[in-house]
């Protein structure tokens, strides 16, 4: 393979999806490279999902054991203790993913992510993270923009029937079909950090609650010291103390973010597979799009709640 044609093995294989977005947006797939840190259950699910489209490589980081909870919503964990013993989640589910799709490299790095240096995220395309700190979502996503290469950057985070994922494609162009026409199209994304600056009182008031709920938790968490999901129903007083502090500075009523929203994200901090698998094919969908460059993308939160069924897609960004 000269790096610009597919073979005709790929041709055969990835036949029926190059009958959807054309042979271009499968050459751009099988040349790409994603990173993906945190293999929770919504990551299995994205990862199944971009494995069988066919991208070049997919790289996982999680030293992390493999746990009960784990098991619960991982499909890619087998339920055999003999296959996972000792192992961590990425080497468990590198195994596993390698068997979907043999003409994709799926491999693992060890370590601690935040702990990479800017050049390590050189090689690659797309970085998905999941399990993360506020700090953590911040750091890497300005080494991704430390960066010459434009890197497509997504988190991505379930709590029981509820997520969200974050999109940030820096000053992204693609192109979309009208009429009869292909027009080009520009957008330009603000980085997580400089998104979830943007003072509440400027957003619309349909904005989802979930947007405001996920980030009086993250907050929390970072205040605590907390990992990502550390939190539970325990933690619903000082949750509300700070839910008041946020609506006092950001000067909007506490109605926003319902105690009945934030009850649920701490009592449910597992996830549920339905869940996982709905925001899995949306974000897969999207990393798609991205490299693709084919279709309007996400701009640039997304929720999913399984209580009412709804997806919405949010714009924050400053006015």
């Amino acid at each position: 393979m000269n790096g610009e044609e597919l073979t005709e093995q790929e041709t055969a294989l990835y036949d029926r999806q190059i009958r959807v977005w054309g042979a271009d947006a499968q050459r751009r797939l099988s040349k790409s490279h994603i990173l993906v840190y945190g293999m929770k259950g919504t990551v299995a699910e994205f990862c199944k999902n971009i494995v069988l489209a066919g991208v070049g490589s997919v790289t996982l980081v999680d030293d992390r054991a493999v746990t009960e909870e784990a098991l619960s919503a991982n499909f890619l964990i087998l339920p055999d203790e003999n296959l996972y013993h000792g192992k961590t989640l990425a080497e468990v589910c590198c195994a596993s993913l390698k068997e979907f799709n043999p003409m994709v490299h799926v491999s693992l790095e060890k370590g601690d992510i935040s702990t990479f240096g800017v050049e390590f995220f050189e090689k690659f395309d797309v970085v998905v993270i999941s399990c993360c700190s506020l700090a953590k979502k911040k750091l890497i996503n300005q080494k991704c923009r430390k960066l010459p290469k434009r890197i497509a950057f997504y988190t991505v985070d379930c709590r029981g029937s509820s997520g969200e994922i974050f999109v940030d494609l820096q000053d992204y162009k693609y192109s979309k079909k009208k009429l009869e026409e292909t027009v080009e199209c520009q957008l330009e994304y603000p980085s997580f950090e400089d998104a979830i600056a943007v003072p509440w009182k400027v957003l619309p008031k349909r904005v989802s609650k979930l947007y405001f709920a996920m980030r009086v938790i993250e907050q929390f968490e970072d205040i605590e010291g907390r990992n990502a999901g550390q939190t539970s129903i325990a933690d619903l007083p000082g949750v509300l103390k700070l839910r008041k502090e946020l609506c006092e500075t950001n000067s909007v009523s506490e109605s926003q973010i319902p105690d009945a929203v934030l009850e649920r994200l701490l009592t449910d901090t597992s996830e549920y597979p339905p869940v996982c698998a709905i925001i899995g094919g949306i974000l897969g969908q999207e990393v798609i799009k991205a490299i693709s460059g084919k279709g309007d993308p996400l701009k640039n939160f997304f929720f999913f709640d399984a209580m009412d069924g709804k997806g919405l897609i949010e714009d924050i960004s400053k006015p």
